[in-house]
């Protein structure tokens, strides 16, 4: 078996601890068996990947994504065949290992389908962790019904391997979740509260009852062990969430103090997404978000910072993740500028796309740090990124992406 060594690069292993200066990390086939200072290391080695000037950081991971969408205009949507959308995301899958991003976990829409093409080879892509289809209440975030009368879905469901994610009541959420589990989503996830681009809710208007996400916790974690995930904006929707068992909040634009101490009592992830609304300002011409998206999104970017900062300070765990869907796939990164901004140090988003992603995934065991026996998931950024974290968010910055040990980006040719 080969051995590979990356050298003479500055390290971070991704535990949030001081830098090595010209420190290496050993591959063995698809597993780290090294990582330190150059040094104590004496065995011999196969091939040498030399990034002098450069800094080996672990792959990066999204803890929220959708592989299979970009946003679109609802003509474009009206217009485009329905197998188009699995050759688009190939493109997509491309992108996001392009930024660097090795693991993901897909917030919906993704079956279990492209998850196997990626894993058997068939395409390239991040690792991935389905949640299938969300759960959410009739007229609620994620139902497709416009004010015209019809119905016009962001993603398609109600094909074989996508469930549709409408119920109401305890009975039908109980039996919506069996459903997702038996489509292979190996997390659940939830619409607790309305949302930005829903066009018949608001981010503070709370959706399941307490006692229904209950059910959707009992039959997903309790019986099974399989985490629950909740799209979570409204103060009082993100209390309910916690309350319920729920393991990480997507969003939490409108936290408040309770919301957040209830969260470090019961070790609640937050998942911010603070590109997303920003996203939604950006992209809203070009893609013709509705109105009531773009009104939203100005409304709440401001409060969403306040409250990640709120949170950040009080010790909650953050796990990044981006939304990306919302906004173009590849573009992952900028999130850790965000973060910056929002009172992180460069090294503490560094490690919220690391360690703390992948424990949040329940994944610390495999990825999200540079240490022995861990996968090989490993990215080479140019620079110094605790110098200049907005860096990242370029795609050319990444210049070597290795995946499970093996090579799919390299501008280091």
């Amino acid at each position: 078996m080969s051995k590979v060594i990356i050298k003479n690069g500055q390290l971070i292993d991704g535990n949030g601890g001081i830098p090595i200066e010209k420190g290496i990390v050993v591959i063995e086939e698809n597993l780290i068996v090294f990582v330190g200072n150059e040094g104590d290391y004496t065995d011999e080695v196969d091939e040498i990947i030399d990034v002098e000037g450069a800094t080996i950081v672990p792959g990066f991971i999204d803890t929220h994504v959708h592989m299979m969408m970009e946003y679109s205009s609802v003509q474009s949507r009206l217009e485009t065949p329905f197998s188009y959308k699995f050759y688009q995301a190939i493109e997509y899958m491309k992108k996001t290992l392009d930024a660097g991003i090795t693991s993901v976990r897909d917030a919906l829409g993704t079956d279990l389908g492209v998850k196997k093409a990626v894993e058997d080879g068939i395409v390239e892509g991040p690792r991935m962790q389905l949640s299938i289809n969300a759960l959410t209440i009739t007229g609620g975030h994620g139902d497709g019904y416009t004010t015209s009368g019809q119905t016009v879905e962001l993603l398609q469901a109600g094909y074989p391997g996508m469930p549709d994610g409408k119920a109401d009541g305890v009975e039908e959420v109980r039996k919506k979740t069996r459903e997702m589990l038996r489509a292979g989503a190996e997390v659940i996830k939830v619409h607790a509260t309305g949302g930005v681009l829903s066009a018949t809710d608001h981010p503070e208007f709370t959706q399941f009852s307490l006692e229904e996400l209950k059910v959707i916790v009992e039959e997903a974690t309790f019986r099974i062990g399989v985490k629950v995930m909740a799209h979570a904006q409204g103060a009082e929707g993100i209390k309910q969430a916690v309350k319920a068992g729920i393991h990480s909040i997507e969003h939490g634009i409108f936290l408040d103090d309770e919301a957040i101490e209830l969260m470090k009592e019961h070790g609640t992830y937050l998942v911010p997404t603070l590109l997303a609304p920003v996203a939604v300002l950006e992209l809203a011409k070009e893609t013709g978000m509705p109105d009531s998206a773009v009104q939203k999104a100005s409304e709440v970017i401001e409060i969403h910072k306040e409250s990640f900062s709120k949170a950040h300070k009080a010790g909650v765990k953050i796990a990044m993740g981006t939304d990306a869907g919302v906004m173009p796939h590849g573009t992952n990164l900028r999130e850790l500028a965000l973060m910056a901004e929002a009172g992180m140090t460069p090294m503490e988003a560094i490690v919220a796309t690391t360690k703390i992603a992948a424990a949040c995934l329940g994944w610390e065991d495999k990825v999200g740090t540079l240490e022995k026996g861990k996968l090989a998931d490993i990215v080479v950024v140019k620079g110094d990124p605790l110098k200049d974290i907005a860096s990242l968010g370029d795609q050319d910055t990444i210049q070597l992406v290795i995946k499970d040990g093996k090579i799919v980006k390299n501008l280091m040719k």
